[in-house]
């Protein structure tokens, strides 16, 4: 099973989702990009997914551009943007998915807040992706 998960930066709720999705099934083909990629990972959602054993980090943000031409079993847009703006992929998408989630990195207050933001959408990543996962791509 091949997964693109799209964003608008590809360093926070595309990051996160992959990594969610490799730790449900590491069988899984699980790429992520941007509409508009950012320079970095932000660094709070790297921190929040190394709370839970998910490391995040290692490349950087990549832009969708790079995987237009491949064949997808879904393409899953986790932002309003993405969703919007997802542009036309040339190979085959199977399935075309829409989980929207609010983009911590717009949170203000303070570093507690601020990651207490992450973790709620780290949480509730996690909660809707293993439900998509288990309806849609685990395989029996």
């Amino acid at each position: 099973m091949k997964v693109l998960v799209l964003c608008t930066g590809n360093s926070c709720r595309s990051k996160m989702a992959k990594g969610l999705l490799q730790s449900f099934d590491p069988t899984l083909i699980v790429h992520s990009a941007g509409i508009k990629p950012a320079a970095e990972v932000n660094k709070y959602a790297i921190q929040v997914m190394a709370e839970i054993g998910i490391t995040i980090g290692l490349t950087k943000p990549k832009s969708v551009n790079v995987y237009l031409n491949e064949e997808w079993d879904y393409v899953i847009t986790v932002c309003g943007s993405a969703n919007e703006f997802c542009p036309i992929f040339y190979g085959k998408v199977n399935h075309r998915v829409h989980i929207g989630f609010d983009d911590p990195s717009l949170v203000t207050g303070t570093e507690e807040q601020i990651l207490e933001a992450f973790r709620h959408t780290r949480d509730k990543l996690k909660q809707r992706l293993f439900k998509f996962y288990e309806e849609n791509l685990k395989e029996i």
